[in-house]
């Protein structure tokens, strides 16, 4: 039984990465015996949003150090020894931090190092703006990921786009699997366009607000749902009202029965300014939904087919988002026949057929190991 470490911060969140892990590490365990352990530093493994394998081995790494340079140092220190514990064959980094790309630098290098990337490199942009401070910053941290990601062993990414962000000959690309795909799917019957994301800059809530203060007047009966963990001054329910467009839009808090609120869909909308895969818009094309996407770096681009399971839109194109989600909410007929193809275009993430692939990579691993 081989023994595989995962680093990460916190698994209490309700966001993609979390979600991802705990469908990925079920089925290494309940299909390929492996003993799973994860080590994180902040939240608590016995409130977790997501259901985890009772099987994992949960590690609390206590820093008490709270300047980034020894924070670091002290983190590093926790975990060779958790290395030198529970002596695994292969360690996943899932950190999208400046900190793991130390992690080649400071941990054990007997062990071979998996990073895997959850997110487009863009996410390192905190707001749109365009000044030199902000561009030396953006270019600065770049450089210096770029370079650290070549001393991994396998440097992970989840879609071809992603690849040119890196340019490393240790990217490999390694989708995320489906979190469910449920039996039955929404009958696009219902007026509701909904959205899942957390409310910071990337996502662009801001962008589908704009959109939908463009064409909700000419849709009055159809409203718009988002569901994410808000920010602490409630910005975009702010931006709603000042945009007069409150009445026809709800914000809700993360569910984890989100599923059924795809189901109670007809559309999905995704205004993202950066994504590192998109794994809302496979659980929506998988609920037989519609989307309308920003062609944002880098996910989008391949999961939806353009014309055919939704829409792809010029980043920033406000004007055309909106309309492409008029399109389809006026047209039921397009809407079935996209919702049709996007079901179809999502089983080729269902577990079954991503997660072997992940098997596939740690043996390979395991494999130079010993060799």
């Amino acid at each position: 039984m081989s023994n595989i470490l995962y680093i990460t911060n916190n698994l209490s969140g309700s966001g993609g990465l979390e979600r991802v892990l705990s469908i990925k590490t079920n089925h290494l365990i309940n299909n390929y015996g492996y003993n799973i352990h994860i080590a994180i530093i902040s939240g608590d493994s016995k409130n977790l949003f997501y259901d985890f394998n009772d099987k994992i081995n949960f590690h609390k790494l206590i820093i008490k150090k709270k300047k980034y340079l020894f924070f670091t140092l002290d983190y590093f220190n926790k975990v060779n020894n958790l290395i030198k514990t529970i002596n695994p064959q292969v360690v996943l980094v899932c950190d999208d931090g400046i900190k793991a790309f130390l992690a080649p630098l400071f941990i054990n290098n007997k062990v071979p190092l998996v990073y895997e990337r959850h997110a487009s490199i863009n996410l390192l942009k905190k707001s749109s703006s365009n000044s030199i401070i902000e561009a030396f910053r953006f270019n600065l941290l770049k450089s210096f990921m770029v370079f650290t990601a070549k001393f991994y062993n396998k440097f992970v990414v989840l879609t071809k786009t992603n690849l040119k962000e890196w340019n490393n000959k240790n990217c490999v690309v390694i989708p995320n699997p489906l979190s469910f795909y449920p039996n039955n799917v929404s009958n696009l019957k219902s007026k509701t366009i909904i959205t899942v994301a957390n409310h910071g800059f990337q996502k662009g809530i801001d962008r589908l607000l704009l959109a939908w203060s463009k064409i909700h007047k000419t849709i009055p009966d159809w409203d718009l749902k988002i569901y994410g963990l808000k920010d602490k001054d409630n910005t975009f329910e702010k931006m709603a009202k000042e945009l007069n467009i409150s009445d026809s839009v709800n914000f809700f808090n993360p569910t984890k029965n989100i599923m059924d609120k795809y189901l109670d869909a007809s559309i999905y909308a995704l205004p993202s300014r950066s994504e590192g895969f998109g794994m809302v818009l496979i659980e929506a094309m998988a609920c037989g939904l519609p989307c309308v996407s920003f062609d944002c770096p880098s996910g989008p681009k391949d999961i939806i087919d353009n014309n055919k399971n939704g829409f792809l839109v010029d980043n920033d194109d406000i004007n055309t988002f909106a309309n492409k989600l008029r399109t389809l909410a006026i047209d039921y007929e397009l809407r079935k026949q996209m919702g049709e193809n996007a079901r179809k275009k999502s089983a080729a993430y269902l577990p079954k057929n991503i997660v072997p692939n992940w098997h596939t990579l740690i043996l390979s691993l395991l494999t130079k190991r010993t060799a």
